[in-house]
């Protein structure tokens, strides 16, 4: 015990050097995002993220948008828990049966304007799912949705492209 002690105060930790996103194309897409949101919202983007019977992997490459290479709160672009407080609904999963009303519920509670968004194809088109007698064939059986990120799962890139084509010149 007292030999792993001792080395735990001597040696240095094995973590590596934060890498800084390199790729001009992200950084360029991020800031333009934000520049389109404040535009025509007069502020930045919120997020609210629905999982309406997903696998989670299209939420593990959401969340990879708050990580440090992607970093989108440097951007103004940040995921919120309140419905009341987003622009954006990201819809993932192909909906199913149970989560039909919470989502409906959701989105009632958003502010107008708002922006539906079905994340990778379970939730474009039922995915796997679609015949399945326990879901209903995607957002769009239930909600008007305003752009499809196809994909299984999307990766955090097109995750970015889909919203600059959302918020529009």
């Amino acid at each position: 015990m007292r030999k792993t002690l001792f080395e735990s105060l001597t040696r240095r930790p094995f973590t590596e050097k934060l890498a800084v996103p390199t790729d001009p194309n992200i950084v360029r897409m991020a800031a333009e995002l934000d520049v389109k949101a404040r535009r025509r919202l007069g502020r930045s983007l919120s997020l609210r993220l629905v999982d309406a019977g997903s696998c989670n992997a299209c939420e593990l490459e959401l969340n990879a948008l708050s990580n440090p290479y992607y970093d989108l709160e440097r951007f103004g672009l940040r995921f919120v828990a309140s419905p009341r407080h987003a622009d954006v609904l990201l819809v993932t999963g192909p909906v199913t049966k149970n989560m039909r009303e919470p989502l409906l519920r959701t989105y009632d509670a958003m502010p107008a304007p708002k922006w539906v968004v079905a994340v990778g194809d379970c939730a474009a088109c039922g995915g796997l799912y679609a015949d399945s007698y326990a879901c209903e064939r995607g957002a769009n059986a239930v909600l008007p949705v305003n752009l499809r990120i196809v994909g299984c799962p999307p990766s955090p890139t097109q995750l970015l492209e889909g919203l600059l084509a959302l918020i529009g010149p």
